[in-house]
C-alpha cells in the first residue's frame, strides 16, 4: 500500500481529499493534518511515500514545505492540490519535482487519474531494479512509440483485438475483469487476457491487483481514454 499524508488546513476539502483517496484503491492514509510544520514532525517520524498538499498553509507555505524536502532529501513525493494557479507558483512546484498539480476546484476523475498514474509509476519502480529505455520511456515517462500493424505480438490477429478494443471502449471508466470480457464478446478467458496483457503493455488500459482473502490476485483493469492511437496503430 501507498502512505499518504493529506496536508490541508480547510476541513471540508480536506474531508473531501480524504474522501476521493478511499475510493482509489492502493494508498493508505496515514493522517490528515492542518499545518506544514505538523507534516514536516510526521515525516520526521515514519515513512510516507505521498503527500496530498496545499500551497496556501498557515505558517509555512506548501512551496516552501517542499523546498525543505528537496533540501534535506526526504523521500517523499508530491501532489499538490491548491486554488494556486498562477503561473510563478507552478513552475516552481513543477521545478522541484512535484508529480501532479490539480487547481480547485478539481473533479474527482482528474482526481483518479492523478492518483492513478501515481500508483501506477509507483508500484513499477518498486519492482524494477534496472529499466530499460523502452520500459522508461513507456512506463515512466510516457513517450508515444511509433508502431507498425507487423509488429502485433504472435498468436493475437486484428479481427479479435478490434472486437476486445471496442468492448473496452463501450464500457467507459468503469472498471472490467477478464471475466467480463470474456462474456461480452464469447472468447475464452485465457484467450482475453493475452489481449488485455498487450493492450496493458501499450498502455492501452490501466491495471489494478487486488488480493482476496487467500491472496490470490484478481485483476481490475480500466480504459485509458486518449490512447486510442496506440492501438489503432495495430489494427
Amino acid at each position: 500500500m501507498i502512505s499518504v499524508l493529506i496536508v490541508e488546513d480547510d476541513p471540508m476539502v480536506a474531508e473531501f481529499n480524504k474522501r476521493y483517496l478511499e475510493q482509489v484503491g492502493g494508498f493508505q492514509l496515514v493522517s490528515v493534518v492542518s499545518s506544514t510544520n505538523t507534516a514536516l514532525q510526521i515525516l520526521e517520524k515514519q515513512t510516507v511515500d505521498l503527500l496530498l498538499l496545499d500551497i496556501f498553509m498557515p505558517g509555512k507555505s506548501g512551496i516552501e514545505l517542499l523546498l525543505h524536502i528537496r533540501e534535506t532529501g526526504m523521500k517523499v513525493d508530491i501532489i499538490f492540490i491548491t486554488a494556486a494557479s498562477d503561473r510563478d507558483r507552478i513552475q516552481t512546484a513543477l521545478r522541484y519535482g512535484a508529480v501532479d498539480y490539480l487547481i480547485k476546484p478539481f473533479e474527482y476523475d482528474r482526481f483518479k487519474e492523478a492518483l492513478s498514474a501515481y500508483r501506477e509509476k509507483f508500484m513499477f519502480m518498486k519492482k524494477q531494479q534496472v529499466l530499460s529505455q523502452k520500459e522508461l520511456d513507456r512506463q515512466i515517462l510516457y513517450k508515444e512509440s511509433k508502431v507498425i500493424a507487423e509488429e502485433l505480438p504472435k498468436g493475437l490477429t486484428k479481427s479479435t483485438l478490434q472486437v476486445i478494443w471496442d468492448t473496452v471502449q463501450s464500457l467507459g471508466q468503469s472498471p472490467f475483469s477478464t471475466e467480463d470480457i470474456a462474456g461480452r464478446v464469447g472468447i475464452s478467458r485465457v484467450s482475453v487476457r493475452k489481449y488485455l496483457k498487450f493492450l496493458s503493455d501499450i498502455d492501452a488500459i490501466f491495471v489494478q491487483v487486488h488480493y482476496g482473502t487467500i491472496g490470490r490476485p484478481i485483476y481490475q483493469y480500466t480504459y485509458n481514454k486518449g490512447k486510442e492511437t496506440s492501438v489503432k496503430n495495430f489494427l
